[in-house]
């Protein structure tokens, strides 16, 4: 010890504290994908309100919230993924 290192012990993680990470990693990922589709229908909703003020055509319009589907699904997948990945990493002994 020369006064500058932490040493910190951490005993090997047992199944219960496994399984209740992997719980936690797949309610955050629940909860990013709640934020996600909260984005898109605030996105969605300027795309009317845009459409209704004639802002923007209807066609515009339909072709905006397909692009905005294809975007949720895009990262929505992401976060799937990452769920996945995370909760099979936290599992391995």
């Amino acid at each position: 010890n020369d006064g500058k290192v932490i040493r910190l012990v951490f005993p090997e993680l047992t199944e219960e504290r496994r399984k209740e990470l992997a719980k936690d990693v797949k309610k955050k990922g629940e909860d990013t994908k709640v934020a996600i589709r909260n984005i898109r229908r605030d996105a969605n909703d300027a795309v009317k309100k845009a459409s209704k003020a004639n802002e923007i055509s209807e066609d515009e319009g339909k072709d905006l919230e397909t692009d905005i589907q294809k975007l949720t699904d895009k990262y929505i997948k992401e976060v799937d993924d990452a769920i996945e990945a995370k909760t099979a990493e936290v599992m391995t002994v």
